[in-house]
C-alpha cells in the first residue's frame, strides 16, 4: 500500500506508526521511519523558519512516482509519505516517510531511497525565513549525490 499526503497540519508519528502495523497484519517484520524537522540554522545563518509551496496535483504525483519507484526495487508492504506545506517554526516537523516490509533491509534501504529523491525530486518550493532577509532554498550538491546513488 501506498499513501501520500500533502499537507498544513502536523503528524503523529505515534498514530502512523499504529497505523502501519494494522496495516501490514502478521507480515510485517519492520518498519523504518525517518521524520524530518525544521532546523534553526543552516550554515552560518538563524533561520527563523520555512515556508513551503507547492502545486496541488504536480506535487503529489512526483511523490507518487518515488513511491512506487521504491515499491517495484523493494519488498515492501506498506509506505506512508506525509510532507507538510504552509509555514513552519523551527523543531517543526516537517516530512515522514515511513515504510513497512518482511525484512529490514528492504525497510531501511527504502526510506532512504525514498527521502533522497524528495530532497531532490519532489516539486515543491521552500523559502527560509531569516532574521534580516529570506531566501529560495535549493537541493544542496550533497542531496543530488546521494540520490545519484539511486536509479528512478
Amino acid at each position: 500500500m501506498l499513501e501520500i499526503r500533502v499537507q498544513e497540519m502536523d503528524f503523529s508519528i505515534d498514530a502512523e506508526w499504529s497505523k502501519c502495523r494494522e496495516r501490514m497484519g502478521g507480515d510485517g517484520g519492520a518498519i523504518v521511519a525517518f521524520a524530518g524537522l525544521v532546523r534553526d540554522q543552516f550554515e552560518d545563518r538563524e533561520v527563523q523558519g520555512l515556508e513551503l509551496e507547492h502545486y496541488p496535483g504536480m506535487t503529489e504525483s512526483s511523490i507518487q512516482r518515488i513511491g512506487e519507484y521504491a515499491i517495484k526495487q523493494w519488498a515492501l508492504l506498506d509506505v506512508l509519505i506525509i510532507h507538510r506545506v504552509g509555514l513552519l517554526n523551527p523543531s517543526d516537523q516537517i516530512v515522514l516517510v515511513m515504510v513497512g516490509s518482511k525484512h529490514r533491509p528492504d525497510a531501511f534501504a527504502a526510506c532512504e531511497c525514498i527521502m533522497d529523491y524528495l530532497k531532490t525530486e519532489a516539486v515543491f518550493w521552500k523559502k527560509e525565513r531569516g532574521l534580516e532577509q529570506s531566501r529560495w532554498v535549493e537541493s544542496t550538491q550533497d542531496d543530488r549525490e546521494r540520490r545519484s546513488g539511486w536509479e528512478l
